[in-house]
């Protein structure tokens, strides 16, 4: 007798697995890179769980969802997976994606560890259901802030798109550089051609214009429209967000990628654990693994810590937030209440401001430590 064919979208699934639910971007307008980057760190750490025997026996095992960037197709994709039975959420790039999973998955009562999205409010109220590994973005931001100010940039130019992550960005740089005597100049990208940002820059007499806007496009063209006007050859291109960090950026932009500092979460020494495995997401990746692959990475290691202690009952899980005391690639992680944080955060995961050296595009230079 042949087997029906599955429906699309159903899953083949092992019947004594642990499930876990992966909300990543793999199409556009997505980031996709970083969303294969954040999937292989999962991935790699899903089968090293289960090379170790898995849940107490059982295996471990991934249902993936495509956000594309996508908050309503994120929360839809919340709402399938917790009827599929998983014991809790985890991943997400994009924060404004995260927000509406994290809002989704508190209301159904589904544990979410959230791996790699920095806005504050991630949830509107303060939750049990969720935690975050990467910092909060008014944490990050003030450490790049810091570097601004330290590196003599008090004029500076933000070329945003309308975004929450924006606006929220915006708003951290201006409140912790206006006191000290710094001026944010916004420069709005839903009415500004990337060439006239140029002519911007030199009326109000910046120094610095940080990239708060998307990639490819239209960072990319911001970038070259500034990079090849003569007038503003001293002037400093920030991306405080982390585009250059993928070899995507490079590709793009060549030379002209190189020296815009972002901020990266690693140390600036891995652990031997760390060293592991990053020559293991190297392999998968056939390239450097940004710190998203290790978030991602991250991400499983702390939950399968939970449900080998605590078992894969949803409010168990989401009690054990506040007992995580595990080992991870940059460093122990815990979680506590952080005021103005609604999740469980851990509080700090290490912060580099870094960029991709002239000489050596290939290699990143850490400017600043936090």
């Amino acid at each position: 007798m042949n087997t029906p064919p599955s429906p699309p979208g159903a899953e083949r699934t092992d019947e004594s697995a642990v499930q876990i639910g992966a909300l990543v971007p793999l199409s556009r307008p997505g980031w996709v890179q970083a969303g294969q980057h954040l999937l292989a760190g999962l991935e790699l750490a899903v089968r090293e769980v289960n090379d170790a025997g898995g849940i107490v026996g059982r295996p471990l095992e991934l249902v993936v969802r495509d956000t594309a960037a996508d908050p309503e197709r994120a929360a839809a994709a919340v709402d399938e997976l917790a009827r599929l039975g998983v014991a809790a959420l985890a991943g997400e790039y994009h924060s404004v994606v995260a927000r509406a999973a994290a809002a989704r998955a508190d209301a159904l009562g589904l544990p979410f560890l959230c791996s790699s999205a920095v806005l504050d409010a991630l949830t509107e109220q303060p939750t049990e259901w969720v935690a975050r590994l990467a910092p909060a973005q008014s944490h990050g931001w003030r450490i790049y802030a810091e570097f601004l100010l330290g590196a003599g940039h008090t004029r500076i130019a933000v070329a945003a798109q309308s975004s929450v992550y924006w606006a929220s960005g915006a708003r951290i740089l201006r409140d912790y550089l206006a006191p000290r005597g710094g001026t944010v100049i916004e420069l709005d990208m839903g009415a500004l051609a990337p060439t006239a940002v140029c002519d911007e820059l030199v009326d109000n007499r910046a120094t610095a214009l940080l990239l708060l806007v998307g990639h490819p496009e239209p960072a990319v063209s911001i970038v070259k429209s500034v990079r090849h006007d003569e007038r503003l050859a001293e002037i400093l291109i920030g991306a405080p967000a982390g585009q250059p960090e993928f070899a995507e950026w490079a590709t793009l932009l060549g030379d002209d990628g190189a020296a815009i500092p972002f901020l990266r979460y690693l140390p600036e020494r891995l652990s031997p654990l760390g060293a592991r495995v990053e020559t293991a997401l190297r392999e998968r990746l056939t390239e450097a693994p940004s710190f998203v692959a290790f978030e991602g990475y991250d991400t499983v290691t702390v939950l399968a810590e939970v449900l080998r202690s605590h078992g894969a009952d949803r409010a168990r899980i989401a009690e054990a937030w506040p007992r995580v005391a595990v080992e991870g690639t940059r460093g122990q992680i815990q979680f506590s209440r952080t005021p103005g944080i609604s999740v469980w955060q851990w509080a700090w995961t290490p912060i580099q401001v870094v960029d991709r050296d002239p000489a050596e595009p290939d290699r990143l230079r850490i400017l600043h430590a936090g």
